[in-house]
């Protein structure tokens, strides 16, 4: 009886898309930054070209489950060391699309033995304060699948550079971030209301940036542009897209000038394309997802990492709702800004993982 419910829900959620989605009329003409293609048949780093080593690698992996994510992971040939924080986004509500712990526990704890790291939030909510937060992140399952839960700015925030921003000078994070010798960032890549999209580079800048609870608001800083750390200020919406980018490179370089090993930097990232809304986990009550999950991406490079997801979501063929929901934002521009100050690279070579 369980299977035969089981089998009935399958096909009326397939049946649900193929209803509602929205087409995508840019599919079969979109240009994707995709260099080349590197084949793969496993979870191990694939072999590369001299000429090719200028270009980050995307590893990609269709099937989305526990043992695919640590399979992509892997893939990157990054090792951890020290005490490894992973940085997800909890959720505002059990409506919300985050990434169940059901699904990331195999690779935040049994594969890193990680702590799971968060900030909370500059909108009120259900995670604006430490009490909050920490409840909503025990009732969502977070406390389970990890090696420890880190609010990093229970305890207030502290400074980092921006460099060679246009918009920011500084960046505010919890004081807790200088804590943790490496960092996976782990995504769930969705659309966003005031950024178009969210992945990699907003997990990086607004998910470390210090909240509402805080002296200094780091999230209040990028919003505005760094106009205001107390206050919602309104800045022009490019301003802010780029803002986003710089407090996303500020993180990337603090990590990398304290790595010992330089040519390995202090963070790796995954973007699970899941439950595709055009609205943020932030939203208690998102949009329901109308086209089809892609699958996991990961990369050294999250601004590689980001655009090869915009790739596969303009590629599609049902992804009609979320591309409106990044244009009207303007979303590429966060990817244009970020290649602009030299924070990473919009082409990359896709390896798809079998």
């Amino acid at each position: 009886m369980k299977a035969k419910s089981l089998l009935v829900a399958v096909i009326f959620s397939l049946t649900t898309f193929t209803l509602f989605a929205k087409d995508n009329p840019k599919a079969a003409s979109y240009k994707t930054h995709e260099v080349s293609t590197l084949r793969q048949s496993s979870g191990t780093a694939g072999s590369t070209n001299a000429s090719d080593k200028s270009v980050p690698v995307v590893y990609f992996i269709r099937d989305i489950s526990p043992e695919s994510l640590v399979k992509v992971y892997q893939a990157t040939g990054y090792k951890t060391s020290g005490k490894t924080g992973v940085k997800v986004s909890t959720g505002e509500s059990e409506n919300s699309n985050y990434l169940r712990p059901t699904l990331i526990k195999n690779l935040v704890k049994d594969e890193l033995n990680a702590t799971i790291v968060e900030c909370n939030t500059a909108y009120g909510g259900n995670r604006s304060n430490n009490i909050d937060h920490m409840k909503i992140a025990k009732d969502h399952g977070f406390l389970d699948v990890a090696n420890g839960f880190d609010l990093q700015d229970a305890e207030g925030y502290m400074t980092i550079p921006v460099k060679g921003g246009l918009r920011l000078k500084e960046n505010y994070v919890g004081t807790h971030f200088k804590d943790y010798d490496t960092y996976l960032i782990l995504s769930h890549f969705k659309g966003h209301a005031m950024g178009g999209f969210g992945g990699a580079i907003k997990n990086l800048s607004i998910g470390f940036a210090s909240g509402m609870s805080c002296e200094k608001s780091g999230k209040l800083n990028i919003h505005s542009a760094g106009r205001s750390v107390t206050n919602w200020t309104r800045c022009p919406q490019d301003e802010f897209l780029e803002s986003m980018a710089e407090a996303a490179k500020s993180v990337c370089d603090y990590m990398q000038n304290k790595k010992a090993v330089a040519s390995q930097k202090g963070i790796v990232c995954v973007n699970v394309m899941n439950r595709l809304s055009v609205d943020c986990d932030c939203d208690s009550n998102p949009a329901e997802p109308d086209m089809h999950d892609i699958g996991i991406l990961a990369s050294l490079d999250p601004v590689a990492l980001d655009q090869a997801c915009v790739d596969l979501v303009y590629k599609a063929k049902d992804s009609g709702s979320l591309i409106e929901r990044i244009e009207s934002r303007n979303g590429i521009h966060t990817l244009e800004h970020a290649e602009k100050i030299g924070f990473g690279s919009r082409n990359y070579r896709l390896a798809e993982i079998k």
